[in-house]
């Protein structure tokens, strides 16, 4: 269960949450989400803009695939997915828009566009397989994921508060995404993925929790 409760009125529940693994399915999902983070701090330490190319180049991956993947199952069963599919479609995008916010931010190089290029190709396989045959596995991790993208864009936060990481002015594709002020900064980005990143983590373990209890996941409404 939930160290913090999920679907709060606000929709988004508090940073600091946390699933609780209930069984070995879920200890496996946050094992690898661990080693995964393990491997990010190791190559990007503090580098937060770099480290957040790679975090959403494979965060991007998940909703597409899950959305392939359901488009095919509602074929074959002739179904209708309730909205599911069009959410999980919309999640990679709003992934993949943090992705092209972060480049205009960051400017990665070329060696850095290639570990992007590895990093995706290794990912996607896996986790189209991992869906394949365990898709509630597979929302478990992106729920777990996204728990390590919050910490991540926190501490981000906390770097730019203290000075530590420039407060740049924010690109004009992330003022137009999120609506924000015409002089907003690099920390008024942040905390906007920081909360789409949170209702990712809470959407992704709620439709774990369905497919464990056997119920088809519906879109939110």
């Amino acid at each position: 269960m939930a160290d913090e409760t999920h679907d709060k009125a606000s929709g988004v529940s508090d940073d600091t949450s946390h699933y609780t693994p209930a069984d070995m399915s879920d200890r496996i999902a946050l094992v690898f989400v661990k080693f995964l983070r393990f491997i990010a701090d190791t190559f990007f330490a503090k580098r937060y803009g770099h480290r957040a190319i790679v975090l959403e180049t494979v965060a991007a991956v998940p909703g597409m695939v899950g959305g392939l993947l359901q488009h095919l199952r509602s074929l074959r069963q002739m179904e209708d997915d309730q909205g599911w599919i069009r959410e999980l479609l919309e999640e990679a995008d709003n992934e993949r828009m943090h992705l092209m916010t972060f480049i205009k931010i960051a400017q990665p190089n070329m060696f850095e566009r290639v570990v992007v290029m590895l990093t995706q190709a290794i990912f996607y396989n896996f986790y189209f397989f991992l869906y394949l045959f365990s898709s509630k596995t597979a929302h478990r991790v992106v729920g777990y994921f996204e728990e390590e993208a919050v910490i991540s864009y926190t501490r981000y936060l906390d770097e730019i508060d203290a000075g530590h990481q420039d407060n740049v002015e924010a690109p004009t594709i992330a003022i137009e995404y999120w609506n924000l002020a015409p002089d907003a900064r690099l920390r008024d980005v942040v905390i906007a993925v920081r909360a789409d990143e949170a209702g990712h983590r809470d959407r992704n373990h709620g439709f774990a929790d369905s497919l464990k209890r056997g119920v088809q996941p519906a879109g939110a409404v």
